[in-house]
């Protein structure tokens, strides 16, 4: 029976003393995590962890890596099993595929490259074996021979399904981190949307057409600088907006049709002027 991470190591044959755990549960200031990079873009997952600081050279000296990823709902799942090779030092104009900036641009701290192949023994568990990481949330690596990780659960991770458009209420910050079916239903519609805060107590009413790229490219302008080039926004607090969909429009609606139901729902919710923020 299987009760323990160090069990599925052994039952494949490795030697647990050349095994290190990795938990990777960066957040960029933009929302962008090594979990959605390994959702995403596994090529630009195995990347981004390719490349560790040389302080951290004795702590991966091990053949093998078994990396695990913290998905927005909590939790460690199992992202690979890696074969590691130090190959030396790593260019500093690299461009780091989870921060978008060059390696010197990120740290003036030496840099190792590895070579990292992903192991086959372990492939058919990699999104599906759920471990408890313990309270040592900070300490990222760790020896598999000192720490037998007790597995939660053996099941492929799905995330939720889409809500609908009625039922969508997310806040802007989490926007770029939204599965990629969500994101391809937001890009696809276009219509008339309604930000909110409750630190401001203020809310404001927008549109988004088919020439912003629907409402999910809309959103991406506010959660990269906060405004999105609307002015009311810019002359506000800052805050982390919750944005929900007051109605959809058909793809043939016209401009003109688009802004006159925006100035409706304005109207509704009683906004001063087009644009304007409203203070409850």
């Amino acid at each position: 029976m299987i009760l323990s991470f160090n069990d599925l190591l052994l039952k494949t044959g490795f030697d647990l003393s050349e095994v290190r755990l990795l938990r990777h549960q960066t957040r960029t200031p933009q929302g962008r995590t090594p979990y959605l990079l390994w959702r995403d873009d596994r090529a630009a997952f195995d990347d981004y962890q390719s490349v560790q600081t040389a302080a951290n050279r004795t702590k991966l000296g091990a053949p093998c890596w078994a990396t695990f990823v913290v998905p927005p709902s909590g939790g460690t799942l199992f992202a690979g099993l890696y074969r590691a090779e130090r190959l030396g030092p790593s260019p500093k104009d690299r461009v780091d595929p989870l921060f978008k900036r060059t390696d010197a641009e990120l740290t003036a701290d030496e840099l190792d490259a590895y070579r990292l192949t992903l192991s086959s023994p372990l492939n058919d568990y990699v999104g599906k074996v759920w471990i408890d990481w313990g309270l040592a949330a900070r300490s990222w690596i760790q020896r598999s021979d000192k720490q037998d990780k007790a597995i939660e659960a053996i099941t492929e991770f799905r995330e939720d399904a889409f809500p609908g458009y009625t039922h969508f209420i997310a806040n802007i910050s989490d926007i770029p981190t939204l599965p990629r079916s969500w994101a391809e239903a937001l890009r696809a519609a276009q219509g008339i949307y309604l930000l909110t805060s409750d630190r401001t107590g203020e809310w404001y009413v927008g549109s988004a057409t088919s020439s912003d790229g629907g409402f999910l490219a809309r959103w991406l302008a506010y959660a990269a600088d906060g405004h999105g080039g609307n002015i009311g926004l810019k002359s506000s607090e800052p805050s982390d907006y919750q944005v929900s969909i007051l109605e959809v429009v058909g793809s043939a609606t016209t401009l003109k049709d688009t802004l006159a139901i925006e100035a409706l729902w304005k109207r509704k919710l009683q906004s001063r002027e087009m644009g304007s923020l409203q203070r409850n």
